[in-house]
């Protein structure tokens, strides 16, 4: 077992039963280096790195204390071996439980005791409504709308990384705390200590890497539907934008733009000059987004190159294919650099170079790849989960590619990431959602659960991806709803699958997967469209604050959208909402998430003088207040000192 300083306040601790420590950094950047105090007796050792002291007992159970004498941690360890100890115990459990599995490696248990009081936070993006994570049971895998990225903030001044990108569970259960990994050749963690949120953020900011700074054109209005099916189509609905005189910085052109997957380019018959097509979009001030899939179709003009040379995934057994949506396909495996090299070389060619800059890399339905330790590989196979650090090797494909290109302003959208990925230029979204209310509230817990797990750049299907009808007025409430949250969100992105399907243009290539309903700001009626377009000009308005943030974001690792108790971490109170979050340091915001709602309580943080945007009454901090929540009005307050001038 080794314990050692990693980076101001923070230590790392592995643990393993090989004979050779394994060296994997996994999610973590070289540490900077910094004076820790190590001192030995007969019954003890302790090392102490700043704010943060481990103490190892007689047994070899690990203790963790601040520097105000504090415990923050300890390992759960029940056995007869400290006969003094109040744990002594017949149970026979050790805190590091590693058990070995047929291939050489070992499913490993890591058993901390509880506080039943703490509050934990972080940990990536789960469909659930709480922000609260403690005494919940989180699978550490990716699916689509799930994104595990295990770093967890306590309430009780430490944040902590399972830095094992092995499929596993962890379990925050009253009694104890149980971190899993199914296949894995070591026990790896870090830990902070930390006197605020703040502070503790930003020490795993430097631990594991920064986000660069949000391009201009990530600070405004992004356009997307299912699937735009033609140049043609695509250059009228942009031009429909700048025609009303709407704001807009990027539309996007999703998936099945290419004749086959894996074919990594336009398909002539429905894109027939791409070049032409983005010089337009760029004399409009609007950035083009592809969408860009790891799968490569048999009969794709690169599958039997990339078969040859080792580029693919491979399977346990029978024949190699991990997906039949739209095609037999195989995953290009992004573990091997060559691969990335290759699939970036084709990228570059028919997209880069022809002027796209931002890549959305879905993942298709990334549940279906699992990591093999041993080879350093993907295998595919049906119904397996997909091995966490996936995601950030698929971003850097296109991060690494760019940054050659001297290109540093780095936009990659994707489905899933794990620790670390923010410094792949990672912006995540929250997956294919349900358009109903209660899927809404739970994309702002995951939201901000995302950006306490270290991925400052997050985003959402405004509306939900699929169940919404263009021509229902229940959904139209929703999507008013969803918008008017979609403004005060890192990234704003109307996205979805809505209803009914347009008719197909076309019967070859990509046009034989459907393309959804209409889904622009118009397409709603006239007054959805009123209150879109207001919106879209707050976002407008918005754009010095939130350039602002991205900076905060990419210099110190600032979430750009966080919980209450982030600001105002000495006001209890805070500790408690949910159901409402800042918007950066100055501007408080209570997204609406009922049906019909026509008031909402609001609490206003203590120490603060807030002003409510819409009636332009000064509240003092520390109490509730009830709102209106007409149709057009999200609840919002600003803090003393910024004003948010609404036209």
């Amino acid at each position: 077992m080794v314990i050692e300083p990693w980076g101001a306040n923070s230590l790392r601790v592995r643990s393993s039963k090989l004979p050779q420590m394994p060296e994997e950094r996994w999610a973590l950047e070289e540490p900077v280096k910094t004076e820790a105090k190590i001192k030995i007796d007969e019954f003890s050792a302790e090392i102490i790195n700043g704010k943060i002291k481990a103490v190892v007992n007689n047994i070899g159970k690990i203790f963790f204390y601040n520097q105000k004498g504090e415990l923050l941690l300890e390992e759960f360890v029940r056995n007869r071996e400290d006969m003094f100890a109040d744990t002594c115990s017949s149970l026979l459990i050790e805190a590091r439980e590693f058990k070995p599995i047929i291939g050489g490696e070992y499913s490993l248990n890591m058993r901390f005791v509880s506080n039943p009081d703490e509050k934990i936070y972080g940990m990536g993006q789960y469909q659930q409504d709480f922000l609260n994570l403690k005494g919940a049971d989180l699978e550490l895998a990716h699916r689509n709308s799930q994104a595990s990225v295990p770093f967890a903030v306590s309430s009780l001044g430490y944040g902590f990384l399972w830095n094992n990108p092995a499929v596993g569970r962890v379990n925050f259960s009253r009694n104890t705390t149980t971190w899993e990994a199914y296949s894995t050749k070591k026990l790896d963690y870090w830990i902070t200590a930390g006197d605020t949120p703040a502070e503790i953020e930003e020490a795993y900011a430097d631990a594991t890497g920064k986000v660069p700074m949000m391009p201009e054109y990530g600070l405004g209005f992004w356009q997307c539907k299912l699937r735009y099916q033609t140049q043609e189509e695509l250059l009228e609905i942009a031009s429909e934008y700048k025609k009303r005189g709407l704001p807009i910085d990027v539309i996007v052109v999703d998936y099945f733009h290419w004749p086959k997957q894996g074919d990594f380019r336009f398909d002539p018959t429905y894109w027939p000059d791409p070049d032409a097509m983005i010089a337009k979009l760029k004399e409009m001030g609007i950035e083009l987004m592809v969408s860009v899939w790891p799968m490569v179709d048999y009969l794709s003009e690169n599958f039997e190159e990339m078969k040859a040379k080792g580029l693919l995934t491979r399977v346990e057994k029978g024949v190699r294919i991990d997906n039949t949506y739209m095609g037999n396909t195989i995953q290009y495996d992004s573990t091997n650099p060559e691969a990335r090299e290759y699939v970036w070389s084709k990228c570059k060619q028919n997209y880069y170079d022809k002027g796209v800059k931002i890549f959305w890399l879905d993942e298709a339905e990334p549940e279906y790849t699992v990591y093999d330790f041993e080879n350093y590989r993907y295998h595919a196979g049906p119904n397996v989960q997909v091995g966490n650090i996936y995601p950030a090797m698929y971003a850097k494909t296109f991060f690494d590619g760019m940054r050659e290109q001297g290109q540093e302003q780095v936009v990659n959208l994707l489905r899933c990431a794990w620790a670390g990925s923010q410094k792949y230029g990672a912006l995540v979204w929250s997956g294919d959602i349900h358009s109903s209310f209660a899927s809404m509230r739970n994309q702002v817990a995951a939201g901000l659960n995302m950006g306490l797990a270290g991925i400052p750049w997050w985003t959402t299907d405004i509306g939900g991806f699929f169940g919404g009808k263009v021509d229902d007025e229940d959904f139209r409430e929703l999507l008013i709803r969803w918008f008017e949250y979609g403004a005060f969100c890192p990234v704003m992105r109307l996205h979805g699958y809505r209803m009914p399907y347009q008719p197909q243009q076309g019967t070859t290539g990509g046009a034989a997967c459907v393309s959804g309903a209409p889904n622009e700001i118009w397409s709603f009626g006239d007054k959805v469209y009123e209150i879109c377009k207001k919106y879209m000009d707050i976002r407008e308005t918005l754009r010095p604050y939130t350039r602002e943030r991205m900076e905060e974001a990419h210099t110190k690792g600032t979430p750009v959208m966080r919980p209450m108790f982030y600001d105002f971490p000495e006001d209890a109170a805070c500790w408690e909402i949910e159901i409402q979050y800042m918007y950066g340091p100055d501007i408080l915001v209570a997204p609406v998430m009922e049906e019909k709602e026509e008031t909402k309580e609001v609490y206003l943080p203590a120490g603060a003088v807030w002003t409510n945007v819409w009636t332009k009454e000064p509240c003092e901090g520390g109490q509730t207040v009830t709102v209106k929540t007409s149709i057009d009005q999200i609840p919002l307050f600003t803090r003393e000192g910024y004003t948010l001038e609404i036209h």
